[in-house]
């Protein structure tokens, strides 16, 4: 018996030894996962890289090569089979916890816990629909950033700005029509109460919010300089800041080393927000050759959402429920005419605009609907590089203090870059339907992720492998 247990002892030793020797090897080798047999589109070029081979290494791209590199011995390899690896998506103006039907039913329907949860579901939602990276435009502060960073939820890397600032009855004013003035009343309106709109009427106010921004986690600050078409006050022509008031929320930005966002529509607002240190322009419908040329000089970016040139816009809950909302919709819809030419023939950096007010399904179908409008007025290879390299250098103008994320690029698919990246079935560059892009709006089909999406992979991990 004795004999018996002592050899037992030597195998289980043996065993256990075998264990802790591959146990060793995976904290001393470095994570890696190869694709084989890829064809590359690098977000730069309009061109497949064919037949390569990326090699991943942690959570950045270490190897891009024609022959199939070294790799150590625990490696994950996918086989391509030839599909289209590519950048991972970037909403260049997304809005998480902006997910009710309208303004009027966040102010009033939506506490901030409901709201919350729900931003935890979109996020999930966006990085199921191939969005490794989200620019948020207004209306929440770090806190889901930090806790998909932190692997509580599922998402994408977030660049927040925090509250929307602007004036009083300006696109940032979610009050209700008999709500006082929070500037001398207090906080009274739930946007406000809950961070997410910073009523400013003067530079000094400016100031504090961009600074209480920026003290809650935000990358960048986002301005109201004009008037837009959901909110309740403001004629989408007004010219809603100042210089004065423009440069001190420029001021504050640069004191981080970061920038200015600004929501502007007519040309006056563009171009005085261009002249007085804005970096990016989000709408600018009545972008121009003289606007384009400031953005040259000014080396600026625009995000637009070319689903306000589509029939269905009207169709929009936050547009139909509101007589005043679709009125100031048609007029410039007229307004904004000529915006597809100039862009095609001025080719600015352009990002990508989903700008969607909704939540779960409504805003899937709105982003899909907006890939194929972005492909259909300015090409494929153009609306591919608004969701991938351009957005990735917008998210850049955060700084390098700023940026939570400062290890590689975003938005390309090269050596040193963070491994964000999608292996589709199809060529994108020929096809934009392989990365969810619809004809079809609120009358395309529920859908549950893309199918022709096979692998989504956010910083080395992969989140779908449907191989």
């Amino acid at each position: 018996l004795m004999e018996k247990l002592s050899k037992l002892i030597v195998v289980l030793s043996f065993f256990v030894s075998i264990s802790l020797f591959a146990e060793d090897k995976a904290d001393v080798l470095p994570a890696q996962i190869l694709f084989t047999n890829v064809n590359v589109f690098n977000g730069t070029e309009n061109k497949l890289h064919e037949a390569m081979n990326v090699l991943v290494e942690t959570n950045l791209i270490k190897r891009i090569t024609a022959d199939k590199p070294e790799i150590n011995e625990l490696a994950s390899v996918i086989d391509g089979a030839g599909r289209t690896l590519m950048p991972g998506l970037i909403e260049g103006h997304g809005h998480l916890q902006m997910n009710g039907t309208s303004l009027a039913d966040i102010e009033n329907n939506r506490s901030i816990e409901e709201l919350a949860i729900r931003s935890a579901a979109k996020a999930k939602a966006a990085l199921m629909s191939g969005f490794t990276t989200w620019r948020d435009m207004g209306g929440m502060g770090a806190g889901l950033r930090k806790s998909i960073d932190a692997g509580i939820v599922e998402g994408p890397r977030i660049y927040p700005s925090g509250a929307f600032i602007g004036p009083t009855g300006s696109h940032a004013d979610f009050r209700n029509f008999t709500t006082p003035n929070e500037t001398v009343y207090g906080a009274n309106s739930s946007g406000s109460r809950t961070g997410m709109t910073f009523t400013a009427d003067s530079v000094d106010m400016i100031k504090v919010g961009a600074r209480q921004n920026f003290m809650q986690g935000a990358t960048q600050i986002k301005i109201m300089s004009s008037g837009g078409v959901a909110s309740a006050f403001d004629p989408w022509q007004l010219d809603a800041y100042s210089e004065e008031e423009i440069r001190a929320a420029v001021e504050i930005a640069d004191a981080y080393g970061s920038y200015v966002a600004s929501h502007a529509y007519s040309k006056k607002s563009i171009l005085r927000c261009l002249n007085n240190g804005v970096k990016t322009i989000e709408h600018g419908f009545m972008f121009d050759g003289e606007i384009a040329i400031l953005m040259r000089k000014k080396k600026a970016y625009i995000t637009t959402n070319m689903h306000a040139f589509s029939p269905y816009l009207g169709q929009i809950e936050a547009i139909s429920s509101s007589p005043a909302s679709s009125r100031k919709a048609e007029t410039a819809q007229a307004a904004f005419k000529d915006f597809i030419k100039n862009v095609n023939k001025h080719q600015p950096k352009l990002a990508f605009n989903a700008d969607c007010v909704g939540y779960g399904d409504s805003c899937i179908k709105q982003t899909d609907h907006e890939i194929f409008l972005s492909a259909k007025f300015f090409g494929n290879f153009f609306a591919l590089k608004s969701l991938t390299s351009v957005g990735g250098e917008l998210v850049a103008l955060s700084g390098d203090v700023l940026n939570p994320y400062p290890e590689g690029k975003l938005g390309v698919v090269e050596e040193g870059a963070y491994a964000d990246m999608l292996l589709v079935d199809g060529n994108p560059l020929e096809d934009i339907t392989v990365i969810g892009g619809n004809e079809k709006w609120f009358d395309a089909e529920q859908r549950d992720g893309i199918e022709t999406i096979k692998v989504i992979m956010k910083d080395g991990v992969i989140y779908k492998n449907t191989l």
